[in-house]
């Protein structure tokens, strides 16, 4: 799948769906949950065990989704994940040299930011986005009031974001939203209560319908 039309889906989509897990135990079966409720994009992080195997395997058995890897700090790890099978790459904060060997791949790279200076930053570095985290803080008024002097800037706010004011981040602005625990609940998956996923899914996708 080619660079565009990969964002493209994720803003047709507008929610990334992100799992992080003390094992990659069920991994799988989540990610099929979250589809079940209507999200496939989903970003698998640098702090769960194995995800760079986990990735290569989520790859081949679901192809049809787009995964991501995410907590990338380093480009070594960037390109691990990319040759993994990896969609997108998201960092935490600005790395210039992801930014750079992601332009290289022609893979989305969402880079971590937060003040108006690194925003401008990772954009002009060449991020397709600037990874606004940790969004809770401030909330969709601070994506309002930050594309006002930006408004060429894509934004995805990540951290806080829930079922009950996506609609609202989305509304400020943001091009699309990443959710994690609040859509992925750590309870649930280590009960492995797929339906509990698919129905927090459900709920993002009708509040984001809701808000077009």
């Amino acid at each position: 799948m080619k660079k565009e039309a990969i964002l493209q889906k994720i803003r047709t989509e507008r929610v990334i769906a992100l799992i992080r897990a003390d094992n990659p135990d069920g991994l799988l079966d989540c990610a099929k949950a979250l589809a079940e409720g209507g999200l496939t994009s989903i970003e698998l992080t640098m702090t769960t065990p194995g995800a760079i195997r986990l990735l290569e395997k989520a790859s081949a058995e679901l192809p049809d989704f787009l995964f991501g890897l995410g907590t990338v700090l380093d480009a070594e790890t960037a390109r691990a994940g990319i040759l993994s099978g990896a969609k997108f790459i998201v960092t935490p904060a600005l790395r210039p040299d992801v930014i750079t060997l992601c332009k290289r791949y022609s893979v989305p790279i969402f880079s971590g930011a937060f003040t108006p200076t690194e925003i401008i930053n990772a954009w002009e570095a060449g991020a397709d986005a600037a990874k606004i985290f940790p969004a809770e803080f401030f909330g969709p008024g601070y994506i309002k009031s930050v594309k006002a002097p930006l408004p060429h800037v894509e934004m995805l706010p990540t951290g806080g974001v829930n079922e009950s004011n996506v609609g609202e981040f989305l509304k400020a602005g943001a091009f699309a939203v990443a959710a994690g625990s609040s859509l992925v609940d750590a309870k649930a998956m280590k009960e492995k209560n797929w339906a509990a996923i698919t129905a927090k899914a459900k709920a993002f996708v009708a509040a984001v319908a809701a808000a077009k």
